[in-house]
């Protein structure tokens, strides 16, 4: 039986893709696709500014949400046969909820929803953009299915979900997930890179349901154990040296501060959610913007990048975790690069801009690896179901490598990084330490 005759849907067409070379595409996942909330995803790239520095990593959300619909249906339809809890309809609302998980995302990858309130996450915006307007219409009289409950799979909204619905979302979001399957190889192709290698298709085969105090679970077997190695060690690497890299991350500090002024400026939160990557920068580069945000994207738009100033590492111990803290308090760490623009004037004797000197901090990941693994027969010593990291006797060693390899920059305007860089102790102590 084909998948989609397994779930439900209705083959159509198929679509060449650079990554899984042919995903069939249902009559109703067609119909979806062609929504106006889903082709604005054709202007988002995956990777941000990250095209800055590598050129051809211009794929985008829509491809990478084609991508992660093509998995869930091959996991689901390997699930299913190990008796995953999974009958037509949640198998569609799982395939629903993976072309639609990035649904809601802003332009520019992540940085956007960093400001917190007034701005909602994209997983938030993705659930209101699901369950009302054209994709509730879409859902309900095309594929058959509850809108509230496809929301639920890309934001839960606090009741419990079943059963059935708990299951497929550990394939949505999870320690081994399908946007992880997806996103890692499909960037580092468009990066040119020798990182994120994912034996995507051993993976797959290695699922399995596993039972877990008496809930069902996706698992993987002792063929998956090194593969899912491979996955976590490509995640890392990306994170070194794709989406870590200094270059987009000034880039991105500088949007980031450019929408930051124009939300303070007046425009509403809502408003960032219409727009793509193009439109977006557009906009925010429009007369009445505040003079900051206009200076930035501008600057942006003509490449004259924020450049490293000075980096800190968590061996700096109080003073990483003071600027550290600054990623969930924006509003602080807007008023400490004023603050530092300011001193930074003082001491030079320079003009220094509101804008110049901004600090860039990489959002805390957290490394999951709550996979469980089903041994047939397991090796003496263990047992027949076990945690990944036991297995492999990985522990903490994730958690410490992150912390490692995460730093904090505080860059600024080309004529300026040196002097950020011989300053910085002026610069930085001053505002760390408690008067």
């Amino acid at each position: 039986m084909s998948i989609e005759k397994r779930f439900g849907l209705h083959p159509h067409t198929v679509v060449r893709d650079s990554l899984h070379d042919l995903i069939p595409l249902s009559y109703e996942a067609h119909i979806l696709i062609s929504t106006r909330a889903f082709l604005r995803l054709e202007g988002i790239q995956q990777l941000g500014f990250v095209s800055r520095i590598w050129p051809g990593a211009r794929h985008t959300r829509f491809e990478h949400s084609l991508g992660v619909m093509h998995l869930m249906a091959l996991a689901l339809h390997r699930l299913t046969d190990f008796g995953a809890p999974v009958d037509a309809e949640t198998g569609r609302i799982a395939i629903a909820a993976a072309l639609l998980h990035d649904i809601g995302h802003y332009p520019f990858s992540h940085a956007i929803e960093e400001l917190g309130p007034p701005v909602r996450t994209h997983e938030e915006v993705g659930r209101a953009f699901i369950v009302e307007g054209e994709l509730a219409e879409v859902l309900r009289d095309v594929w058959g299915v509850d809108p509230q409950r496809v929301a639920n799979l890309v934001r839960p909204s606090g009741a419990p979900l079943t059963a059935a619905d708990r299951f497929v979302r550990g394939l949505l979001s999870g320690a081994l997930d399908v946007d992880k399957l997806d996103y890692l190889p499909r960037d580092a192709r468009a990066c040119h890179v020798p990182y994120g290698g994912v034996d995507t298709l051993r993976l797959l085969d290695a699922l399995r349901v596993v039972e877990v105090d008496g809930e069902c679970k996706v698992g993987i077997d002792d063929k998956g154990v090194s593969p899912l190695h491979s996955l976590i060690n490509a995640r890392q690497e990306m994170f070194d040296n794709v989406y870590w890299h200094h270059t987009n991350r000034a880039c991105m500090a500088m949007l980031l501060r450019a929408v930051q002024d124009a939300l303070l400026g007046g425009i509403p939160a809502s408003e960032l959610t219409n727009h793509d990557d193009a439109s977006l920068l557009a906009r925010l580069s429009e007369p009445d913007m505040p003079k900051t945000t206009r200076r930035l994207v501008i600057a942006l738009r003509d490449r004259r990048l924020h450049k490293r100033g000075v980096e800190i590492s968590a061996r700096a111990t109080d003073l990483f975790q003071w600027l550290s803290a600054l990623f969930f308090d924006p509003a602080r760490r807007r008023d400490v690069e004023r603050a530092m623009a300011a001193q930074l004037a003082n001491l030079t004797g320079l003009p220094v801009e509101d804008g110049d000197v901004l600090i860039d901090i990489p959002k805390p990941e957290r490394w999951r690896t709550d996979v469980w693994v089903s041994f047939e027969q397991p090796p003496i010593g263990m047992s027949r179901l076990m945690p990944w990291h036991e297995v492999v006797g990985v522990g903490d060693e994730l958690k410490r490598y992150e912390e490692h390899r995460r730093l904090v920059r505080v860059v600024a305007v080309e004529p300026l990084r040196h002097h950020v860089r011989t300053h910085w102790e002026r610069l930085l102590f001053p505002l760390a330490t408690p008067s």
